[in-house]
């Protein structure tokens, strides 16, 4: 299987990465590893890598080395066309919400969850819950399978440094598993969303789903690093809510924030937020082990879940690849 690695503003000059139950060697793009420098001042170098990635039948998936905070740059120069036409794997979170958003509008599943140089390139090993997600929801039919909350949960950084290669974050025990905020019973819906601090640069661009195109789904919504503060993801869920957005969806699953900063004052900003549209039934099912926090799992965007609000259950109710 060969990688384009999506640089975006990574510094990384060499990424090798082998996968679980694939014995071919990854390779990343031409311009994948110019630097930060080049990849900055190169949106449209950036975004032929992608379209030369998909038109390319010997590359199997794509997987983002990093986020990049600018990829909105890229898109004048998608071919839609070009992606519906050549599917394949898509993989990565954060602010690659971004490219996310652009397999939704080209018509292809994706995958949140997991890049090259974080989750890959965790010093040690990868953790073990963010693996088998990895092995079992990208390479094997998935259908039925649960996505549990994971044990144990992180806070370490462990700066990027040749001397800490050998530093393993410190694991706490995770004892709150999923959290349910409000509502009951089952729902189903293919899921779509990202990080949340992306959204704002989205809206009004021609990947932002219209009201219709959240009918029926089920939101994933998680925060970045940036750790924003509980009023700005209050401003956040409001805008969502003018533009129709949560009165459409049939739940929103919220991932853990990362370090757990803010945790008790999110949880009160959406039953705040959901009480102010009179929306106190939408499910919402909180701490999902997506996106930032440590560690992480995969969820397919764009293909179909069932939540057991009352069991507090994620399952896949379909396989991406059928």
């Amino acid at each position: 299987m060969q990688i384009l690695v999506d640089a975006d503003a990574c510094p990384v000059k060499q990424i090798i990465v082998r996968l679980a139950k694939q014995r071919e060697i990854s390779v990343p793009m031409p311009h994948a590893l110019k630097g930060s420098k080049f990849v900055y001042e190169n949106p449209q170098a950036r975004a032929k890598d992608l379209m030369d990635a998909f038109r390319d039948d010997t590359i199997k998936g794509v997987f983002c080395a990093i986020g990049g905070e600018d990829s909105i740059r890229i898109l004048p120069y998608i071919d839609y066309d070009v992606i519906r036409d050549n599917p394949k794997v898509f993989v990565g979170y954060s602010d690659s919400t971004i490219s996310h958003l652009i397999m939704n509008k080209a018509g292809l599943i994706s995958f949140y969850g997991v890049t090259v140089v974080v989750e890959f390139g965790e010093y040690v090993k990868m953790f073990d819950y963010t693996r088998e997600q990895v092995e079992k929801i990208l390479f094997t039919n998935c259908t039925g399978y649960e996505i549990k909350p994971s044990k144990y949960w992180s806070k370490d950084f462990v700066p990027w440094n040749p001397e800490n290669i050998n530093m393993g974050k410190e694991l706490l025990v995770d004892e709150k598993g999923y959290e349910v905020l409000q509502g009951s019973g089952v729902v189903r819906g293919s899921l779509l969303g990202g990080c949340v601090d992306v959204f704002g640069m989205c809206v009004g661009t021609e990947i932002w789903p219209s009201p219709d195109g959240w009918k029926d789904k089920i939101l994933l919504l998680e925060t970045s690093e940036e750790k924003m503060l509980p009023k700005d993801l209050k401003y956040a869920l409001r805008g969502l809510a003018a533009q129709g957005i949560l009165e459409k969806v049939r739940a929103i699953v919220v991932g853990k924030p990362q370090e757990e900063v803010y945790y008790e004052e999110y949880k009160e900003i959406y039953k705040k937020v959901l009480k102010e549209y009179h929306l106190k039934e939408l499910p919402i099912i909180y701490n999902v082990n997506i996106g930032h926090a440590y560690p992480t799992g995969v969820l397919p965007l764009g293909s179909e879940l069932e939540i057991d609000i009352d069991s507090k259950k994620i399952l896949l109710v379909e396989s991406p690849y059928e």
